[in-house]
Protein backbone atom coordinates (compact mmCIF):
# COMPACT_ATOMS: atom_id res chain seq x y z
CA UNK A 1 0.00 0.00 0.00
CA UNK A 2 1.84 3.27 -1.31
CA UNK A 3 2.40 5.86 1.28
CA UNK A 4 1.71 3.39 4.48
CA UNK A 5 3.18 3.75 7.75
CA UNK A 6 3.51 2.08 10.98
CA UNK A 7 3.96 5.11 13.52
CA UNK A 8 5.26 3.26 16.68
CA UNK A 9 4.26 5.65 20.11
CA UNK A 10 6.50 4.95 23.17
CA UNK A 11 5.92 5.16 26.83
CA UNK A 12 8.88 5.30 28.14
CA UNK A 13 7.83 6.01 31.27
CA UNK A 14 5.88 2.98 31.61
CA UNK A 15 9.21 0.70 30.10
CA UNK A 16 11.35 2.26 32.37
CA UNK A 17 9.00 2.17 35.02
CA UNK A 18 8.24 -1.51 34.52
CA UNK A 19 12.29 -2.38 33.74
CA UNK A 20 13.30 -0.56 37.43
CA UNK A 21 10.09 -1.45 39.59
CA UNK A 22 9.09 -4.98 38.41
CA UNK A 23 12.07 -6.67 36.86
CA UNK A 24 15.22 -5.20 38.48
CA UNK A 25 13.85 -3.74 41.86
CA UNK A 26 16.31 -0.80 40.60
CA UNK A 27 16.61 1.92 38.56
CA UNK A 28 18.10 0.48 35.12
CA UNK A 29 21.72 0.75 34.05
CA UNK A 30 22.24 1.82 30.75
CA UNK A 31 23.06 -1.28 29.22
CA UNK A 32 19.72 -2.30 30.67
CA UNK A 33 17.55 0.25 29.04
CA UNK A 34 16.23 -0.72 25.07
CA UNK A 35 18.16 0.44 22.10
CA UNK A 36 15.48 2.47 20.92
CA UNK A 37 16.39 2.87 17.51
CA UNK A 38 16.33 -1.26 17.23
CA UNK A 39 12.23 -0.80 18.16
CA UNK A 40 11.55 1.36 14.38
CA UNK A 41 14.26 -1.10 12.69
CA UNK A 42 12.51 -3.96 13.88
CA UNK A 43 8.77 -2.31 13.38
CA UNK A 44 10.38 -1.37 9.62
CA UNK A 45 11.92 -4.79 8.96
CA UNK A 46 8.33 -6.96 10.44
CA UNK A 47 5.91 -4.46 8.63
CA UNK A 48 7.86 -3.69 5.39
CA UNK A 49 7.23 -0.04 5.43
CA UNK A 50 8.60 3.11 6.77
CA UNK A 51 8.18 3.80 10.19
CA UNK A 52 7.47 7.20 12.21
CA UNK A 53 8.68 6.79 16.12
CA UNK A 54 6.82 8.93 18.59
CA UNK A 55 8.59 9.59 21.84
CA UNK A 56 6.42 10.82 24.83
CA UNK A 57 8.00 12.54 27.65
CA UNK A 58 7.07 14.39 30.55
CA UNK A 59 8.05 17.62 30.70
CA UNK A 60 5.67 18.92 33.83
CA UNK A 61 9.08 19.99 35.51
CA UNK A 62 9.81 22.49 32.97
CA UNK A 63 12.96 20.80 32.19
CA UNK A 64 14.27 18.84 28.86
CA UNK A 65 16.57 16.31 29.05
CA UNK A 66 18.71 17.79 26.08
CA UNK A 67 21.30 15.00 25.57
CA UNK A 68 18.60 12.49 25.22
CA UNK A 69 16.06 14.56 23.23
CA UNK A 70 19.48 15.21 20.83
CA UNK A 71 19.91 11.31 20.67
CA UNK A 72 16.03 10.81 20.08
CA UNK A 73 16.77 13.21 17.36
CA UNK A 74 19.76 11.39 15.78
CA UNK A 75 17.62 7.93 16.52
CA UNK A 76 15.06 9.78 14.08
CA UNK A 77 12.24 9.99 16.50
CA UNK A 78 10.46 12.92 17.33
CA UNK A 79 10.00 13.67 20.81
CA UNK A 80 6.64 14.72 22.22
CA UNK A 81 7.57 16.70 25.16
CA UNK A 82 4.25 16.78 27.00
CA UNK A 83 3.60 19.31 30.54
CA UNK A 84 0.64 19.76 32.57
CA UNK A 85 -0.91 19.36 36.04
CA UNK A 86 0.87 17.51 38.49
CA UNK A 87 -2.21 14.95 38.86
CA UNK A 88 -2.07 14.57 34.86
CA UNK A 89 -0.60 11.50 33.22
CA UNK A 90 0.99 13.48 30.44
CA UNK A 91 2.40 10.99 28.43
CA UNK A 92 -1.01 8.61 28.69
CA UNK A 93 -3.24 11.34 27.47
CA UNK A 94 -1.25 12.59 25.16
CA UNK A 95 -0.64 8.84 23.61
CA UNK A 96 -3.99 8.19 23.97
CA UNK A 97 -4.98 11.42 21.66
CA UNK A 98 -2.67 10.51 19.54
CA UNK A 99 -4.35 6.82 19.15
CA UNK A 100 -7.63 8.34 18.63
CA UNK A 101 -6.35 11.14 15.86
CA UNK A 102 -5.03 7.59 13.91
CA UNK A 103 -8.37 6.35 13.86
CA UNK A 104 -8.78 9.19 11.07
CA UNK A 105 -5.61 7.74 9.32
CA UNK A 106 -4.99 4.59 7.19
CA UNK A 107 -1.75 3.89 8.84
CA UNK A 108 -0.75 0.48 11.19
CA UNK A 109 0.54 0.99 14.94
CA UNK A 110 3.08 -0.19 17.43
CA UNK A 111 2.23 0.63 21.17
CA UNK A 112 5.67 -0.07 22.84
CA UNK A 113 3.95 -0.40 26.70
CA UNK A 114 2.32 -2.45 29.24
CA UNK A 115 -0.25 -0.32 30.41
CA UNK A 116 -3.93 -0.90 29.86
CA UNK A 117 -4.50 2.84 30.13
CA UNK A 118 -4.62 2.83 25.91
CA UNK A 119 -7.20 -0.39 25.45
CA UNK A 120 -9.74 1.93 24.81
CA UNK A 121 -8.23 3.57 21.94
CA UNK A 122 -5.94 0.52 20.37
CA UNK A 123 -9.32 -1.61 19.88
CA UNK A 124 -10.89 1.51 18.34
CA UNK A 125 -7.72 1.26 15.19
CA UNK A 126 -9.00 -2.63 15.22
CA UNK A 127 -10.63 -3.84 11.96
CA UNK A 128 -9.94 -3.38 8.24
CA UNK A 129 -6.50 -3.85 6.62
CA UNK A 130 -4.81 -1.85 10.01
CA UNK A 131 -1.78 -3.99 11.72
CA UNK A 132 -2.38 -2.98 15.11
CA UNK A 133 0.62 -4.44 18.10
CA UNK A 134 1.94 -3.80 21.47
CA UNK A 135 6.11 -4.18 22.47
CA UNK A 136 6.96 -4.93 25.80
CA UNK A 137 8.11 -7.56 27.90
CA UNK A 138 5.39 -10.90 27.33
CA UNK A 139 4.80 -11.13 30.88
CA UNK A 140 4.04 -7.31 31.89
CA UNK A 141 1.75 -6.61 28.94
CA UNK A 142 -1.59 -6.30 30.42
CA UNK A 143 -3.66 -9.20 28.96
CA UNK A 144 -6.56 -6.60 28.00
CA UNK A 145 -4.48 -6.74 24.77
CA UNK A 146 -4.61 -10.36 24.28
CA UNK A 147 -8.04 -10.30 24.95
CA UNK A 148 -8.46 -8.07 21.76
CA UNK A 149 -6.51 -10.45 19.71
CA UNK A 150 -3.26 -7.33 19.42
CA UNK A 151 0.01 -9.05 18.35
CA UNK A 152 2.32 -8.54 21.27
CA UNK A 153 6.02 -8.41 20.71
CA UNK A 154 8.44 -8.96 22.98
CA UNK A 155 11.06 -6.62 23.43
CA UNK A 156 13.83 -8.21 24.17
CA UNK A 157 13.61 -12.06 22.14
CA UNK A 158 11.61 -10.25 19.37
CA UNK A 159 12.85 -6.72 18.73
CA UNK A 160 16.28 -7.63 20.61
CA UNK A 161 16.30 -4.23 21.83
CA UNK A 162 18.83 -5.25 24.86
CA UNK A 163 22.55 -5.46 25.54
CA UNK A 164 22.53 -7.48 28.10
CA UNK A 165 20.04 -10.24 28.83
CA UNK A 166 17.26 -9.26 31.45
CA UNK A 167 16.65 -11.43 34.46
CA UNK A 168 13.43 -12.79 33.87
CA UNK A 169 11.53 -15.72 34.80
CA UNK A 170 9.15 -16.61 32.14
CA UNK A 171 7.68 -20.49 31.26
CA UNK A 172 9.77 -22.02 28.95
CA UNK A 173 9.01 -24.96 26.20
CA UNK A 174 10.67 -27.86 26.97
CA UNK A 175 11.51 -27.93 23.27
CA UNK A 176 13.06 -25.03 23.71
CA UNK A 177 14.99 -26.02 27.32
CA UNK A 178 18.67 -25.29 26.99
CA UNK A 179 19.49 -26.60 30.95
CA UNK A 180 22.76 -24.64 29.85
CA UNK A 181 21.70 -21.74 30.09
CA UNK A 182 21.29 -22.89 34.13
CA UNK A 183 24.44 -24.42 34.94
CA UNK A 184 26.69 -20.96 34.11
Amino acid sequence: MPGRRTFVLVDGENIDATLGNSLLGRRPLPEERPRWERVTAYAEAEWGQPVVGLFFLNATNGQLPGSFIQALLAMDYRPIPLAGRSDQKVVDVGIQRTLEALVGHDDDVLLVSHDADFVPQMSQLLGGERRVGVVGLDEYVSIQYSDLDIEVHDLEDDVHAFNVPLPRVRIIDLEDFDPERFLR
